[in-house]
């Protein structure tokens, strides 16, 4: 029987499709609120007809929360979100004004209301589930529905100075979107909620901050909640295949060496009683020692041993274990504390490009997110956001303390010659140390310029001592010329 590539393709199309609608828990949505902004279901039609035929779909919050409870799916999130706030953020100013007080209370809000904290927790959610949210909360009013579901414009009526302000992290499996624009792809709010369900009560994007850092294509985020593609769900195949070789070496090595006891089996083979040879199989178990003697029957048994190569596993663990951490892109002795192996093997060129990917998701998923916390503190400490104040992101490579005094010390000889040549001004100079955190004079004030230092030689405004400078320089010089002249 001969099968045509149409029906076969034909009886493929016939599956049902991997893309629907995600379901939220039960309370998250109030009872017929809808599911989806999108008219009718022909999106996840199209998408069927028109997918691969891939397993690929969202798994749901319950799995992706039992995930979590493996070092392998935890691990990889873990590290980024503490690697993104390990060194955290500076706080700084580009205006002319002196800023230096407001920034320090800025800073000491930040650590007062643990942003670093709230931020690594919003990122790890991001990683174990795909999206993270902080919930900002004014004045008290966490339950007030009419409250939650208008919008938090950022000016100094809403937030009046001297509110009180907390930040809360809340899990996606209590979440789930709105409203939004399904209609208009050229509209700003095209596939981003409006707000969100948060058991059963409508919360307002403005009140509750969304980090998603590996978002969907349009066609895929109703089905996943509005949630982005969790790290847990990428490394799934990775982690099976880790555990699975884990497991197969483990077992190659407990059953390595087998021990063959070759005996009369012939009363067994013709279907007699098998207790003799259990009961000789007991002995021999019993009798069995590396440091014993096994004797047998001369005539009518041998001893044998049967091992399995085992080298080479380590290897193959090894490469199953770097392809796990392949697919986070975290270097592996930052995912598994374990070094590189072999002859002069270093992971510093590994760091460094970890680093910089620490940054970019940094900039990528807490910058406005950041920014829109710090504005709020601001309104609540001073009434009114001051554009000057910028925040960046320390990066994880910094240089030991011979390498950053060898930079201190050209920059010092830079600013030395372009003061000498007219190009600088003392006090510019000085503003770019009082600018620079690393320099050690951030705290100086910058219009203090100090008197310069005395050149030697040059004449002073005494009187009586240029006299007594000139009448000896005379001298000098008429002592030179007369043993000149003698010559």
């Amino acid at each position: 029987m001969k099968i045509s590539a149409f029906a076969l393709d034909g009886w493929q199309a016939r599956g049902e499709s991997a893309y629907t609608i995600a379901q939220p828990m039960p309370g998250v949505t109030p009872a017929g609120a809808p599911l989806a902004m999108d008219a009718v279901n022909s999106l996840y039609t199209y998408a069927s007809i028109n997918s691969m035929g891939t397993e690929i779909s969202f798994p749901g919050f319950p799995l992706l929360a039992e995930l979590s409870q493996r070092a392998e799916y935890r691990h990889i999130s873990e590290t980024l979100a503490r690697e993104m706030t390990r060194k955290w953020v500076i706080l700084e100013s580009d205006g002319d004004d002196d800023n230096t007080d407001k920034l320090e209370r800025l800073t000491a809000l930040m650590n007062q209301h643990r942003l670093a904290q709230k931020f690594r927790m919003a990122a790890t959610h991001d990683g174990l589930f795909g999206r993270g949210h902080i919930f900002v909360e004014i004045n008290g009013q966490h339950d007030d529905s009419q409250f939650l579901s208008a919008k938090l414009p950022r000016t100094s009526s809403a937030i009046p100075r001297g509110a009180q302000v907390a930040f809360r992290n809340v899990e996606p499996i209590w979440t789930y979107p709105n409203n939004y624009n399904a209609s208009n792809p050229l509209a700003p709010n095209f596939y981003v909620p409006e707000s969100w369900y948060v058991n059963g009560t409508v919360v307002h994007r403005s009140r509750i901050l969304t980090f998603i850092g590996r978002p969907l294509p349009d066609i895929l985020k109703p089905a996943y909640g509005f949630a982005g593609m969790s790290m847990s769900q990428l490394a799934i195949p990775y982690v099976q295949n880790w555990l699975r070789t884990r497991q197969s070496v483990s077992d190659m090595l407990h059953s390595f060496s087998v021990m063959v006891l070759k005996t009369v089996m012939a009363g067994v083979l013709q279907g007699g009683g098998a207790d003799a040879m259990v009961q000789r199989a007991q002995l021999f178990n019993q009798a069995r020692d590396n440091r014993g003697l096994m004797m047998v029957d001369k005539e009518a048994e041998d001893l044998a041993n049967v091992s399995a190569p085992i080298s080479g596993l380590d290897k193959l663990q090894a490469q199953s274990q770097e392809q796990l951490a392949s697919v986070s892109t975290q270097p592996l002795v930052v995912q598994t504390g374990i070094t590189p192996s072999g002859l002069n093997a270093s992971s510093d060129g590994e760091i460094r490009i970890w680093y910089d990917r620490v940054l970019a998701a940094q900039e990528a998923v807490f910058r406005d997110n950041l920014e829109d916390c710090l504005d709020i503190l601001q309104l609540v400490e001073f009434g009114e956001v001051d554009p000057t104040i910028k925040v960046r992101f320390v990066h994880l490579w910094q240089l030991d303390e011979a390498g950053d005094a060898a930079v201190q010390k050209t920059l010092a000889d830079r600013d030395v010659e372009l003061v000498e040549a007219g190009v600088l001004s003392p006090e510019e100079a000085r503003t770019r140390l009082a600018k620079d955190p690393g320099s050690g004079y951030n705290n100086i004030d910058v219009s203090d310029v100090p008197e310069p230092p005395e050149a030697a030689g040059a004449p002073v405004d005494d009187p009586e001592t240029n006299s007594v400078e000139r009448r000896s320089e005379e001298e000098g010089v008429e002592s030179k010329g007369g043993a000149s002249s003698g010559v």
